[in-house]
Parts: C-alpha cells; sequence; structure tokens
C-alpha cells in the first residue's frame, strides 16, 4: 500500500475513502482509529491523525465524543463526486485535447471507448495497439 512518491497521511486518507466507495466501510460506521491504522501501516499515530484530520475536514468523518470517528451520512457521494472530478481533470480534459488534435468527434471517442470496453471485457489480457495491455 505504501506509495513512496506520496504523502503517507494522504494514503492513509485514500485508503479509508476506497473502504467507503466499495461498501467495505458503511456511513455511520465506525471508523479505524488513529492507533489502529498506525498499528496496521506500521506508522507514526501522528500521520495516521492527519490523514483522518484531512477527512474529517472534508466532512467525510466526524467524531462522537468518547466514541471514535465514523462515517458521515453522505460520505460516499461526497467522496464519488471529488473522485469523478479529479478522474474528468486528469484523464478526460487531456483525452478531449488530443482528440480536437486528431479530428476527433464525440462520436469518434464514444465508438472508441465502447470498442475498448467490449475488448477488455472480453479478454483483459489480449494485446491492445502500440503493446498495451488491458490490465
Amino acid at each position: 500500500m505504501i506509495d513512496e512518491g506520496k504523502p503517507l497521511f494522504l494514503q492513509i486518507a485514500e485508503q479509508i475513502e476506497d473502504s467507503i466507495l466499495d461498501g467495505s466501510l458503511d456511513e455511520e460506521a465506525q471508523a479505524p482509529s488513529t492507533n489502529e491504522l498506525a498499528g496496521f501501516y506500521r506508522i507514526n499515530p501522528a500521520t495516521a491523525a492527519k490523514g483522518v484530520a484531512m477527512l474529517t475536514d472534508k466532512g467525510v468523518l466526524y467524531k462522537r465524543r468518547g466514541i471514535g470517528m465514523f462515517v458521515a451520512s453522505g460520505a460516499r457521494d461526497l467522496v464519488l463526486g471529488e473522485r469523478r472530478a479529479a478522474f474528468a481533470d486528469r484523464f478526460i480534459d487531456p483525452l478531449l485535447s488530443e482528440a480536437r488534435t486528431l479530428g476527433l468527434g464525440a462520436e469518434d471517442l464514444a465508438a472508441l471507448l465502447r470498442e475498448r470496453a467490449t475488448q477488455t471485457v472480453a479478454d483483459p489480457a489480449a494485446p491492445r495497439p502500440e503493446g498495451k495491455t488491458g490490465a
């Protein structure tokens, strides 16, 4: 899980968000404590606390005094919205820019996406043009 190129507290926050998105951590469920996170990932509890605090500031987690941290109602939708926006910024906007450069319209892009999605579903390990894999 540890990615040397990304701050640990961000990785902790993303891991909790991933658990919310995949349903292994439901809304209103108790989130792991900073000590549990620190022990599991073998990191400083202050680092884990920074990741948890980031999620608290965003409204993904909230504290119940004397009990612990819990996943907020609406947290899944909040995280999905943020992730979709980040996906668009990171992948869709550059894709659209390159498509314009190549003279591809929306229908051309949709056809390419359908074609690639069908290939990936049919055989995820099938070779792709330019030696890329579907993994």
